[in-house]
């Protein structure tokens, strides 16, 4: 969530930058109004309070003088309806007011370029040279369903179109890239391990910011109150510290979370229907970190490195992309998509996004930090990433790795987490 005060004070870049996300401002200017009319609201009801308490006392006075009060005491009962006209205005106004600044999206970066959808991202840098091969390589679901370890067809039966069954070497690899990810960045990279809850409650979406302006791309269940099914581990992990202060000598704070994830892409509707790229259910391994504000870009950079890692070590060819205004998420401001390349598809393929978050996650779940002994608390900057998505880094693998014959070799990275297996063959 943005500072109201910063709004009031100098709402122009607010405007600018929703114009440049291609969005209405219009909300900017009804945030102002109210504003303005809460204010109003405040005085009046303010004047009206010194009113009725100077009358109150005359009241006071005549009545004990004897003398006739109901002129008076009709007066007054006036003055209090009409204070209680100005407080249910009141809280009008400030209930319209948050649902407002719930659904403003956070201020971009200055490096952040222009371009309202992801053809105007830009890539800074890549890795690795694209695998060319003797043969036409195919998909990985191609590759999946010919190894026997990739069941759409059961998915489909078990649960309908957008999940998939991994099964026996498939089942495997799966498991040993969760493990070799977590490892890596647990061992090498500093993050302390979390597995957290798969359900949430609307206050914890809210503070990260899925609620309210994404309910639509979320799996919730029919309770009162409803849980909501994670779209993945920053969620849970970001507020294990809502409603605290952090302890300013401990940060960095970086975890990384395992978890299941969850999503309805409601608004994907045709788009990767095959394989692991666009799936209700998938594993993911995220990377969270707290930071001091004056650390946190170079935090981004850091986070950015570390999920590379997982590629370079697997010897997969991928770029990094910085992410154009239109493409920016809700809550970032500022974030990188690693994308690594599929020979099968021909095509670059998102396997990692990674953002900085700055304050607008923190405000949203009053999260702070003690910068210094007895100094006043100041809300920290909260970054995630990918580190990576598991299946698309599985697709990753197949597609990079498959032979002529039909097999797959297993990355020299994975194989001690895969008791020592070189290849998957066909069934």
């Amino acid at each position: 969530m943005l500072d109201p005060r910063a709004i009031k004070q100098d709402p122009e870049p607010f405007r600018y930058n929703l114009s440049r996300r291609g969005m209405d401002t219009s909300p900017i200017d009804e945030f102002l109004k109210l504003d303005e009319r809460r204010k109003e609201t405040q005085v009046e009801s303010e004047e009206l309070r010194n009113v009725r308490n100077t009358a109150s006392k005359e009241i006071g006075i005549l009545k004990r003088e004897g003398k006739d009060i109901a002129e008076q005491s009709a007066e007054v009962k006036k003055i209090g309806d009409r204070i209680k006209e100005l407080e249910a205005e009141l809280s009008g106004i400030e209930a319209r007011t948050s649902e407002i600044l719930a659904c403003i999206p956070n201020l971009p970066h200055p490096d952040v370029p222009d371009g309202l959808d992801e053809g105007h991202n830009v890539e800074l840098r890549s890795f690795g040279e694209k695998k060319y091969f003797s043969f036409t390589p195919v998909p990985h679901w191609e590759l999946g369903e010919s190894l026997g370890i990739i069941d759409q067809q059961g998915a489909v039966k078990i649960s309908g179109t957008r999940f998939v069954v991994m099964k026996g070497k498939g089942a495997a690899l799966e498991r040993a890239l969760i493990n070799f990810m977590l490892d890596l960045h647990t061992n090498e990279h500093g993050y302390t391990e979390i597995l957290p809850p798969y359900l949430a409650n609307k206050e914890t979406l809210f503070a990260t910011g899925q609620l309210p302006k994404f309910e639509e791309d979320l799996f919730k269940t029919t309770g009162d109150p409803p849980f909501y099914l994670i779209p993945t581990a920053e969620v849970p992990v970001t507020n294990l510290y809502r409603d605290e202060i952090i302890d300013g000598e401990l940060l960095p704070v970086r975890f990384a979370g395992y978890s299941a994830c969850f999503r309805s892409e409601a608004g994907a509707a045709g788009r990767d229907t095959r394989g692991l790229t666009r799936v209700h259910q998938f594993n993911k391994v995220e990377l969270i970190s707290f930071t001091r504000p004056e650390e946190s870009y170079n935090e981004l950079e850091r986070m950015t490195s570390c999920a590379e890692k997982v590629l370079q070590l697997l010897e997969i060819p991928y770029r990094v992309m910085l992410i154009c205004i239109g493409d920016l998420g809700f809550s970032a401001a500022k974030k990188y998509d690693l994308e690594y390349w599929a020979p099968g598809q021909e095509r670059w393929v998102e396997v990692s996004s990674l953002s900085n978050c700055t304050d607008f996650q923190a405000r949203r779940g009053k999260i702070r930090f003690r910068p210094e002994t007895n100094a006043k608390p100041a809300l920290v900057h909260t970054l995630n990433g990918s580190g990576l998505a598991v299946g698309r880094t599985l697709a990753a693998v197949l597609e990079n790795y498959q032979r002529e014959d039909g097999s797959v070799e297993i990355p020299r990275a994975l194989r001690p987490y895969m008791n020592g297996t070189e290849e998957i063959t066909p069934a």
